[in-house]
């Protein structure tokens, strides 16, 4: 590949802060909630994981690129974020079993992208200030015609975003033949999921966000279970109302992020935006009920209130996150139905959370 000077690029913050720096990916403008990444690999699938949409995402990481991409990797049917920002953009991969270079990938899923910024500078500035909204572009360069498009971009507080990600029409995943059937309401499913429940013998359909609980029911499954998605969980007063039909039945339940949220929004609990939220690979949470720590991967701006948990009597708290005391985890007592506020599919290294699966596959065979 012939090396080709970059063209120059410029991210602006919705407070009027300004970095520097060169076009990666498509040539243009975007626009979108920005956040950032601790993870050191993986980009490919942060890149393609619904719960990323209308985010722009710093990676803290040098280097992004090197390795390609293999599109039997990814997390949906393309990608999700609105923009990435970092420090060195590889055009040129060494990996094997690569498909494409990441700049080729950016430029077929029409993603703008800037690198060449000093990413440490950029994290530390938002880790100050907290998540905000920002504007990419390589096509505009004028600072004060930038802040006027951003003005447009609404706040990810009190977004709806579930409809924008989830799929249109039910489908299917898994051997139909299994003895296990399990409805999954998907918000933004990640497909490594999908494949973490049928490797365990469980047939799914996966119905659209806005399904009702009668929909689900109308399958005959075994249990139901609420994916991860976008957006603000307060936004979704119509799910909330299917949510609390969902968990007032006799079915096992399991919820991972976006679903976690609205189990505890069914029950009652209130969530918040955090300051920047948590992403990346290597959170640590602490398992309640057996004390042991769990490296966990996470990706989330709103977290459920950890004192409305503990005033409710029929929530048990079963995972706290040890970086700042939040809630990680929840069960219903009385009844098979407990969500994560991390994502046990994902494997940066460790599968410490992988056992939630198994237990709610163990729910389904007690039933």
């Amino acid at each position: 590949m012939k090396y080709v000077a970059k063209k120059k690029a410029v991210i602006v913050l919705e407070d009027g802060k300004v970095f520097y720096g060169k076009a990666a990916g498509k040539i243009g403008t975007t626009t979108g909630e920005i956040c950032f990444n601790t993870g050191m690999t993986g980009y490919q699938e942060i890149f393609t994981d619904p719960s990323y949409y209308k985010q722009i995402v710093v990676m803290t990481a040098s280097h992004v690129g090197n390795y390609g991409v293999a599109i039997e990797e990814v997390e949906s049917d393309g990608m999700k974020i609105a923009g990435m920002v970092c420090k060195s953009f590889s055009p040129y991969y060494s990996r094997p079993g690569g498909n494409s270079s990441l700049q080729e990938y950016f430029v077929d899923q029409d993603m703008v992208s800037i690198s060449d910024v000093d990413t440490r500078a950029l994290v530390r500035y938002i880790r100050d200030k907290g998540a905000m909204n920002a504007i990419i572009s390589s096509d505009e360069l004028d600072i004060e015609v930038l802040k006027e498009q951003l003005k447009n971009e609404p706040s990810m507080a009190g977004l709806e975003l579930a409809s924008k990600v989830s799929c249109s029409e039910p489908y299917f995943v898994g051997d139909e033949n299994a003895d296990k059937k399990v409805a999954v309401l998907d918000f933004g499913i990640k497909n490594n999921i999908l494949r973490c429940m049928a490797d365990r013998g469980v047939y799914l359909k996966v119905f659209p966000y806005n399904s009702s609980f009668e929909d689900l029911k109308s399958w005959e499954p075994d249990g139901i279970f609420l994916s991860n998605g976008p957006g603000d969980p307060s936004s979704m007063q119509d799910v909330q109302k299917e949510v609390k039909k969902i968990i007032s039945s006799d079915y096992p339940v399991f919820g991972i992020c976006l679903g976690h949220q609205m189990i505890a929004t069914a029950l009652g609990l209130s969530t918040y935006k955090m300051h920047n939220g948590h992403r990346g690979c290597n959170h640590p949470v602490r398992n309640e009920i057996t004390g042991k720590c769990e490296v966990t991967s996470q990706n989330h701006g709103f977290v459920v209130k950890l004192e409305d948990a503990q005033a409710k009597e029929n929530v048990e708290i079963t995972h706290i996150h040890l970086n700042d005391g939040t809630l990680a985890g929840l069960k219903v007592k009385g009844k098979d139905i407990f969500s994560v506020q991390f994502h046990p599919e994902a494997s940066p290294g460790p599968h410490d959370s992988r056992y939630l699966f198994d237990q709610f596959v163990e729910n389904i065979k007690v039933k």
